[in-house]
């Protein structure tokens, strides 16, 4: 007998559509963080006065650890995430295809930010900052396209046929291969990027020791961070 081929959604056949294996909304939740902070990019570089090597530097490093983020977060999901979801949901596969598509492309924009990014941090030019501005403009062109494809069409297949564990593997990868150092930059990018401000995020993903820390440490060297992007 022929294998029945599962529906787009990746539903299991006889499973109600309501059962879920999984909660894979930590994907739009990262997606926030990416949306906001690669679109203030080009503000951000647009309040480097005309020469501000140091001031460009800062915001450079900024956008370098979006870039950087972005990078693991996409490498995580090639590595980890599409073979078992063709495997799993094999109608799945036509998304699955696209999504490859819009990665490439967006290595493209990233890896053109990357490139631009070191003669800016050094010169604080307008000239240079041109590239900058060009490649955030690519990256959040691909971004608005990308992301809402991604939460649409992959999120509600990774919920019917990935367990949990599989899931938090595939976060945990995203993190080893983002940034390092400097972690209350980015756990507050993560939370000032949720509706709520990030209380819900900060109860759903931290202990409380860490959210007790972050009240009484991380609050404030966040915000010096986010001043010293504006000036």
């Amino acid at each position: 007998m022929a294998a029945t081929a599962l529906p787009s959604n990746g539903e299991q056949p006889g499973r109600s559509p309501a059962t879920k294996s999984c909660d894979a909304s930590g994907m739009a939740e990262i997606h926030r963080m990416f949306r906001v902070g690669f679109g203030e990019g080009s503000a951000l570089v647009a309040g480097v006065r005309e020469g501000d090597a140091d001031h460009a530097d800062r915001v450079a490093e900024h956008l370098a650890r979006l870039s950087t983020g972005l990078h693991g977060h996409h490498e995580s999901e090639d590595t980890l995430l599409w073979d078992r979801l063709e495997e799993r949901a094999p109608a799945c596969a036509v998304h699955v295809t696209r999504m490859k598509q819009q990665h490439a492309q967006m290595l493209a924009y990233l890896s053109e930010l990357d490139r631009a990014l070191p003669g800016w941090r050094g010169s604080g030019r307008a000239a240079d900052a041109a590239s900058v501005t060009a490649a955030l403009t690519g990256i959040n062109a691909a971004l608005a396209e990308h992301l809402p494809d991604e939460e649409r069409t992959i999120v509600p297949v990774m919920e019917h046929v990935l367990m949990q564990d599989e899931v938090e593997t595939l976060a945990e990868h995203g993190r080893k291969s983002g940034p390092k150092g400097n972690m209350f930059a980015t756990l507050g990018m993560i939370l000032a990027a949720q509706p709520d401000g990030g209380e819900q995020w900060q109860r759903k993903h931290l202990p409380p020791p860490v959210r007790l820390l972050w009240r009484t440490v991380g609050t404030r060297r966040y915000e010096r961070y986010r001043t010293s992007l504006l000036m």
